[in-house]
């Protein structure tokens, strides 16, 4: 089952949406909201795994709201103007439907996000590891001893509890699209946190093993909620 949440400025079109999600057995709706801004609240915490976004929008659009949320929630935009397609696309949008949304696309975009979270499950589920191509060989990483990683530029390194550093040809996006959120956030455009060894934050710098790792802008207000979470007061 899937949660999914609806944000569109248009009544009839969200009513539409609605409608689909109502006949589709492993979609459940959390949320109907007219703007982004009235749907950040509720969509921050991680849970909701879908969201149909239009992406026209006044105060702030889709493509800004995409690139906000948490990276575990996959986005379906929803539009009349064809001409964000390769915006919506940057931001790893799942789905691109036009308006006005048959169900069979509706469907189809659905069923597409479901065999992602299926697959994913499947696979976190049973291993914490996986392999990496790092000086012509595989290399096995273990969930629990990395303790962060690095992007650099083609290239990732990855800092283990060991010492050693692995660097590998890999995409930070697709890392961090695969790693099991919360232990693993993104801070900044360079850096994924395993947050189970972080020690401390100091001036919105993450700790972790000594090192300082910053946190932009981008990022803030997810990496905040976290320690809001995890703060006795």
């Amino acid at each position: 089952m899937l949660n999914c949440a609806i944000i569109d400025d248009e009544p009839l079109a969200a009513e539409l949406l609605k409608s689909y999600v109502e006949k589709t057995p492993f979609l459940n709706l959390t949320g109907v909201y007219s703007s982004a801004l009235t749907a950040m609240r509720d969509l921050r915490d991680g849970q909701t795994h879908l969201v149909f976004l239009d992406i026209q929008m006044p105060e702030l659009n889709g493509i800004e709201f995409a690139k906000i949320i948490p990276q575990t929630t996959k986005i379906v935009f929803i539009t009349a103007f064809p001409q964000y397609a390769i915006d919506g696309f940057k931001v790893s949008a799942m789905g691109y439907l036009l308006k006005p949304v048959s169900y069979e696309d509706f469907l189809s975009a659905s069923e597409r996000v479901l065999e992602h979270f299926s697959t994913r499950e499947t696979m976190l589920g049973k291993d914490r590891f996986f392999y990496v191509k790092s000086d012509y060989q595989l290399q096995r990483i273990s969930y629990d001893d990395i303790l962060y990683i690095e992007g650099q530029k083609d290239y990732v390194r990855i800092y283990l509890t060991n010492g050693q550093k692995v660097m590998s040809l890999l995409n930070m996006k697709n890392l961090e699209d695969s790693l099991p959120f919360p232990e693993f956030m993104r801070t900044h455009r360079s850096y994924i946190v395993h947050m189970d060894k972080v020690s401390a934050m100091v001036r919105f710098r993450i700790v972790v093993n000594n090192k300082f790792i910053p946190i932009s802008d981008s990022y803030k207000e997810k990496v905040q909620q976290y320690f809001d979470d995890h703060t006795f007061v």
